[in-house]
């Protein structure tokens, strides 16, 4: 495995990997991503086969520009006012798929629609323009685990497994896309994230939510997702014999093994950019368990809560 640090060269030699159906370790604003070339059937199998990702759970595609996202998706009225609102940016739009586009199916799941958003992050939409096709690229971790906000995160996910990972540094926003369905007339928010409910709904019209047990048609949607290896307990500040704690705002005193504090000052976004690193770094510690102080239910912070839920819901 080798990490590069994100120059001209490391760009290049990490896009001739991709151009050859390899895998890369990719930064964005969110998290890291594991990129493949979304037009190659052998490079998409071959992330879902490293990621032991189940097949029947779509990819988002990666593009540099709004121009290549359209050579693939169907952009109506909707979709164009969002992406040239929030592109680029950590806003996933679920489309239609354009008839005849290149895109490898396993990488759609078996579906019509296609999940696209354009990085926020410089390195990202540099190596999505020099290999010259949409990237695949869900969060560069083992399926179901805690998403990567660092190289080093990435590194120890797959070790040698995965030859190139970009360093771009911590992912400045540290929680997955928000995820809007346009395929309805309707729009439907499959999953929270930066951007928020309210902001899509002033500028789109009124969103909604999907069917309960909906069947995928984004990443995240399922009930059991982002778990660290220890079990999880929400919206608590007593400990238990051997327990961490992931606090917010002023901490208890004393009683737990080790404390995080997301964010001292109660800032969301801070508690955001914080959230996996911190657990990641609690789960590599010899703790029984994590507990989480509670996270006010507004702005990013129920971005924050969704992963929270998730985690606590597939935690081992």
């Amino acid at each position: 495995m080798a990490v590069l640090q994100s120059e001209p060269t490391s760009i290049a030699e990490a896009a001739g990997h991709l151009k050859a159906q390899g895998l890369v370790g990719m930064p964005t604003e969110t998290v890291y991503g594991l990129a493949c070339d979304a037009t190659s059937d052998r490079a998409v199998a071959s992330l879902y086969e490293l990621k032991e990702r189940p097949r029947f759970n779509p990819l988002i595609l990666h593009v540099s520009s709004l121009a290549m996202a359209e050579t693939f998706a169907v952009f109506d009225r909707r979709a164009r006012y969002l992406a040239k609102r929030n592109w680029p940016g950590p806003l996933t739009l679920v489309l239609p798929l354009k008839k005849g586009a290149a895109i490898s199916r396993l990488a759609l799941a078996g579906l019509e629609t296609v999940a696209v958003r354009m990085p926020d992050h410089d390195v990202a939409r540099k190596l999505i323009a020099a290999v010259g096709s949409p990237l695949a690229a869900p969060s560069a971790n083992k399926s179901g685990f805690l998403s990567p906000t660092n190289a080093a995160h990435v590194q120890a996910s797959f070790g040698p497994q995965l030859a190139i990972i970009l360093d771009g540094g911590p992912c400045p926003i540290g929680v997955e896309s928000t995820i809007v369905d346009l395929t309805g007339e309707q729009p439907i928010l499959l999953r929270p994230g930066a951007v928020s409910r309210e902001a899509i709904s002033a500028a789109i019209g009124m969103v909604g939510s999907p069917e309960p047990n909906a069947k995928p048609t984004a990443p995240g949607m399922t009930l059991a997702h982002y778990a660290p290896r220890r079990p999880l307990r929400l919206d608590d500040r007593d400990p238990r014999p051997g327990e961490a704690l992931l606090a917010f705002g002023a901490a208890p005193p004393g009683g737990f093994e080790t404390t995080l504090n997301l964010s001292e000052s109660e800032d969301l976004t801070e508690a955001a950019a914080n959230l996996f690193a911190y657990l990641h770094e609690l789960d590599k510690a010899p703790h029984t368990g994590i507990a989480v102080m509670r996270i006010p239910e507004k702005g990013l912070g129920v971005a924050i809560n969704d992963r929270l839920r998730r985690a606590a819901a597939g935690s081992r």
